[in-house]
């Protein structure tokens, strides 16, 4: 598949051309330019709905609470993948990671041609992006693991709306904070000080007063895990009301739309990682003056795979037809979702495969690998207190009571336990919001079980789910003997020229390859995305290289401009 991003960027050219010369300025009324919104992501990492917003009491988010109170909340969303790579690779193609094979979690995939990430869409169209900073979509190239130059204007710690040369031009804007990362709740006693430096003593949470989820021992090291994450939530809270601030200080609040989401759920055991609603439901929060009911909810069924398209959709821009998330917003919004799915594929160094799927009730669980345990070994979370906890209250309690709190594991904290997993598990996500009675086996719910069974089935296969491909046939298929695939230079064509000025066309010889182009020399250039002819004065110097998601990007091509 090969999509043409110069088709709607020149017709849009060509309507302001022949327009301009119509219009008629009028006191106080903003530039054209304005008449497409700006938008604005605010993500964060490995938070799942405990926000004040959401009904959390032992949650301290005004920010967000305000924010909240100004749009809409969405209390139906949720992640395609419970871990962060696979899950951001869904999100920045519009595709499901089991379709373009960046299912395993850090896996370096290489997806179909003209599978692009959406930003470019955006560029194609005038908009300026710019995301602060992470990317982390599981294509990356080395040497510097970086998305080519043609997804965004700028990435990086010092991205920003306000780096844009054209202050009319519309913009999108991404910051995401790392502040409530699963590594952080474990932080040193300095690095959380540091983290927590802003939060008031009443901000600061109490273990005492933490409400554990029934699958977690109630133990002060649990109990300290809980509040520690809370207290980054309330960090976070703090860099959400730090970039709204700058919204409005630049006038830009009434004509940007504001978008905040977790990337997925809380990264505490069983909850990142897990295709539970601990670990896929995640709070969605969109802004928009005028147009949305301030304070509001929302019930729709959403997937963060969703999120690219309904930004075309606001952007006015046509959603590619390949991709497979479905806008929620705007006038190419679709109608709502009776599903969302989801996976869990190799987690680190521990191998699974699980599918999901769930509507507004029902959770069904396919465990492909049955014989497998839920508590596989993965050292990233082996460090973390709550599961070294977990692993010793275990053993205690096969052995014997545990003698420092004299009493056993509870059904519900053992279940993680288990040596095997069921190959089916069905939940009542109403009556059983944590997922701890599987319904799999219960007369009264075997209808709902075979829906929601063939519900997944005919979506794995019109989704043509590569899961079962074993990895290493997978990276074969994708990148023959481990060697990374190349991209073919550009070649630069004169369509016509003068004394003064010279028209350039450039193409790649590289299926769905995209191309960048800079004027600019030394390694700090700012690369544009090329839509179309290019005019040039007869001067300086035109770089041109080609790039692809999972490439490595071609080599410049470089003319004089004489």
């Amino acid at each position: 598949m090969n999509f043409n991003l110069s088709q709607i960027a020149r017709i849009r050219f060509l309507f302001v051309v022949l327009l301009t010369p119509f219009l008629v300025s009028v006191p106080g009324s903003k530039p054209a330019a304005f008449a497409r919104p700006n938008i604005l992501w605010i993500s964060a990492e490995d938070i799942s709905p405990d926000l004040g917003c959401y009904g959390d009491d032992y949650a301290r988010t005004p920010a967000l609470d305000k924010l909240a109170g100004q749009g809409v909340r969405y209390t139906n969303a949720f992640s395609s993948a419970p871990v962060c790579a696979p899950s951001r690779s869904a999100i920045i193609t519009g595709m499901y990671p089991t379709t373009i094979g960046s299912m395993h979690m850090r896996s370096k995939a290489v997806p179909p041609a003209g599978v692009k990430a959406f930003p470019e869409y955006l560029r194609a169209d005038g908009y300026y992006c710019s995301n602060n900073s992470k990317t982390d979509y599981n294509f990356e190239a080395p040497p510097s693991n970086r998305p080519p130059d043609t997804v965004w204007d700028e990435t990086g710690n010092k991205a920003h709306w306000r780096n844009r040369t054209d202050k009319s031009q519309p913009f999108f804007a991404v910051f995401n904070f790392t502040v409530s990362h699963e590594s952080q709740i474990r932080a040193t006693p300095d690095q959380m000080a540091k983290n927590t430096a802003q939060l008031t003593t009443e901000q600061r949470h109490d273990p005492a007063k933490a409400k554990l989820p029934p699958y977690y021992p109630d133990t002060p090291l649990v109990r300290r895990d809980w509040a520690n994450y809370a207290d980054i939530v309330t960090a976070m809270d703090y860099q959400v009301a730090a970039i709204l601030k700058q919204l409005d200080e630049d006038g830009l609040a009434d004509n940007t739309i504001v978008f905040f989401w977790g990337d997925h759920g809380r990264g505490l055991p069983r909850g990142k990682r897990w295709v539970y609603d601990s670990g896929l439901k995640v709070p969605l929060i969109v802004r928009w003056p005028g147009k949305l009911n301030p304070g509001t909810t929302e019930d729709r069924m959403v997937s963060l795979l969703d999120l690219g398209p309904t930004v075309l959709s606001l952007a006015g821009v046509n959603v590619p037809p390949h991709m497979q998330g479905q806008a929620f917003l705007g006038d190419r919004q679709k109608t709502p979702r009776e599903y969302i799915f989801a996976h869990r594929d190799r987690m680190d160094e521990a191998y699974d495969m699980m599918r999901a799927v769930r509507d507004q009730r029902f959770k069904y669980i396919r465990n492909f690998f049955p014989g497998r345990p839920y508590a596989q070994h993965i050292a990233y979370m082996e460090e973390m207190p709550t599961m070294k906890e977990m692993r010793r209250l275990y053993k205690d309690h096969m052995n014997a009571l545990d003698p420092n709190y004299g009493k056993a594991m509870t059904s519900a904290q053992l279940l993680f336990f288990r040596p095997e997993k069921p190959p089916e598990e069905l939940y009542d996500t109403k009556a059983d919001p944590h997922e701890i009675n599987n319904l799999a086996a219960s007369p009264q719910h075997q209808a709902v079980l075979k829906k929601m069974r063939a519900a997944l089935a005919q979506w794995q296969k019109e989704t043509k789910d590569l899961g079962l491909v074993p990895e290493d046939q997978l990276r074969e298929r994708m990148r023959p003997g481990g060697i990374w695939a190349k991209v073919e230079k550009p070649v630069i064509r004169e369509s016509a020229s003068t004394a003064d000025s010279v028209i350039l066309k450039f193409s790649s010889p590289t299926e769905g390859a995209s191309m960048a182009y800079t004027t600019e020399e030394g390694k700090n250039a700012r690369w544009l995305l090329y839509t179309g002819d290019v005019t040039l004065k007869r001067a300086g110097v035109i770089r041109v290289k080609a790039c692809r998601l999972g490439y490595l990007d071609s080599e410049e091509v470089v003319r004089r401009l004489e």
